[in-house]
């Protein structure tokens, strides 16, 4: 695997962050480190997504930065410009695959169906985001999902309605490298300048998923 995606396998969680103000880049960054969660993945859901990466790897390269919500290749090509060392997509487009597998970066398309782990193994996909995972049924679902093609040896990172209470239950699947975590950075809590909470959040997720990793070594 990629060094990223081994931090990403040794932390087990990974907060998903839709940020608005390029402004509150370092501050957050600064969180997340505070709070020993020395990674992000910044989605594409706001304009400010490209520069906050930017901001990051330029300020704080210590953090280990990644894209989410990628859709299309204009995103994938400004994430890659802006210093993202992974990135993620909530569904399955091969040509996306095959674009960020030309650039060495590695990509974690969504998945929620066997019909969509069909597709995605098909094409070579190794690594898949469960999403969205509450939604879709939980660890029960994704076991039951993931059965046929375990010969394959497909991980998976759930994200989307997991929780600081559920991530123990999520991490005892063997298939599950990490979570993503949308409640350790909430955009509200960015808005309003509320590092401090955001750090213990951070903290408080790190804890767990140490302990779930533990119980499942």
């Amino acid at each position: 695997m990629d060094n990223s995606i081994d931090l990403i396998a040794s932390l087990g969680v990974v907060p998903v962050i839709a940020i608005e103000r390029v402004s509150d880049a370092v501050p957050l960054a600064d969180a997340l480190l505070e709070g020993g969660l020395p990674v992000a993945e910044i989605t594409f859901r706001t304009q400010a997504a490209g520069d906050v990466l930017a901001a990051i790897r330029d300020a704080r390269p210590e953090l280990c930065i990644g894209a989410g919500t990628i859709l299309d290749k204009e995103s994938l090509d400004r994430a890659i410009q802006s210093g993202a060392r992974f990135a993620l997509a909530p569904g399955y487009d091969p040509e996306i695959v095959d674009a960020a597998k030309a650039a060495t970066l590695p990509f974690c398309p969504g998945i929620m169906t066997p019909t969509d782990l069909t597709l995605a193994t098909a094409h070579g996909v190794r690594l898949a985001k469960f999403f969205p995972a509450g939604v879709a049924g939980g660890p029960k679902a994704l076991c039951g999902i993931a059965a046929p093609f375990a010969h394959l040896d497909v991980r998976f990172i759930p994200t989307g309605g997991v929780t600081q209470a559920t991530i123990g239950e999520w991490l005892a699947v063997r298939h599950v490298v990490a979570v993503g975590g949308t409640w350790i950075a909430k955009t509200e809590d960015i808005r309003e300048g509320r590092f401090a909470d955001i750090s213990r959040n951070a903290a408080e997720a790190v804890k767990a998923a140490k302990e779930a990793l533990e119980k499942r070594a």
